[in-house]
């Protein structure tokens, strides 16, 4: 059997937050693109987040019997807001300036719609969702 210290949480490499260039809208005093900083969320938070975003809808057909059933673009808004480290998405000047009450409502007034999804494609990668347990498996075989 192997050692088990591997696993512990103070051998755990940790995910280090990424900082990209999310729209050329945003530039410092000298034009330059800002950078927004990203940090990855843990499987509890992402748990979380999506609990909120699901809701039981009944099954055609079926009297009495309910499903879950998640609103996905609910779960990614609140996903995004939940990565996004700076700008504070929940700054009441930056969402008065934008005439918003919440930081979902915010970053979709800050960005278009191709900047959005670009943003959310970075975080779902950041968060290990674009690869597979397959790839996973490969990687260990080599």
């Amino acid at each position: 059997m192997e050692n088990l210290s591997a696993f512990l949480k103070s051998n755990k490499k940790k995910k280090e937050h990424l900082f990209l260039a999310v729209s050329d809208s945003f530039a410092d005093e000298k034009g330059k693109t800002i950078k927004w900083e990203i940090r990855p969320l843990s499987a509890k938070r992402d748990e979380g987040i999506r609990e909120t975003c699901t809701k039981m809808v009944p099954i055609a057909g079926k009297k009495a019997v309910k499903a879950p059933e998640l609103d996905v673009d609910t779960y990614l808004g609140k996903l995004v807001t939940a990565s996004v480290v700076y700008p504070n998405l929940n700054d009441k000047e930056l969402q008065d300036s934008y005439g918003v009450m919440c930081a979902e409502e915010l970053i979709k007034e800050m960005l278009s719609p191709g900047e959005y999804q670009n943003l959310t494609s970075e975080i779902q990668k950041l968060d290990g969702f674009d690869v597979t347990f397959d790839d996973k498996v490969e990687e260990a075989k080599n």
